[in-house]
């Protein structure tokens, strides 16, 4: 094979022609439109990491609102729970105090009871004792000077 000159002339010069005409109307439009393309992604990625900062910043937003959400839910359980113990506690005082209430006055009706029969059957037997002395005497006392004799005694009795 041989090497002729003229054939590498003309291919550099045909090279060259193109790329001129290339660099003239393809070049040109191409590399502007390859700018635009890599300004376009770059404010596509530059949207992109706002947009995730901002979804970042929204998720640790609603993090912290279900996180205070829980808290006051808690809380309120725990106001509950600590109410229902005081008015259950206060419901168990107010039924001690009102059986005891109904045991103290159970108390004072039967010492009022008490009291009234030991009355009772000390004016009965004051009587008796005066029927029962009269007859053994078979000498009529004063029932009244005889009964104060007896309930003097039954004082002195009941006393000791």
């Amino acid at each position: 094979m041989d090497f002729v000159w003229e054939n590498t002339v003309f291919a550099i010069l045909a090279f060259l022609i193109l790329y001129w005409l290339l660099s003239r109307y393809a070049f040109g439009p191409l590399f502007s439109i390859m700018e635009q393309r890599r300004k376009m992604i770059s404010e596509q990625m530059s949207t992109a990491e706002k947009s995730r900062k901002e979804a970042a910043s929204s998720m640790e937003e609603q993090k912290a609102a279900l996180e205070q959400a829980r808290k006051e839910a808690y809380a309120i359980i725990e106001q509950a729970r600590t109410t229902s113990t005081k008015q259950a506690d206060e419901i168990v005082q107010s039924a001690k105090n009102e059986a005891s209430r109904l045991k103290d006055d159970a108390l004072k009706d039967i010492e009022s009871e008490k009291n009234k029969a030991i009355a009772a059957l000390r004016s009965e037997v004051g009587g008796i004792s005066v029927k029962i002395a009269s007859k053994i005497i078979e000498k009529q006392v004063d029932e009244k000077s005889q009964e104060q004799i007896v309930n003097q005694y039954l004082k002195e009795v009941g006393s000791k």
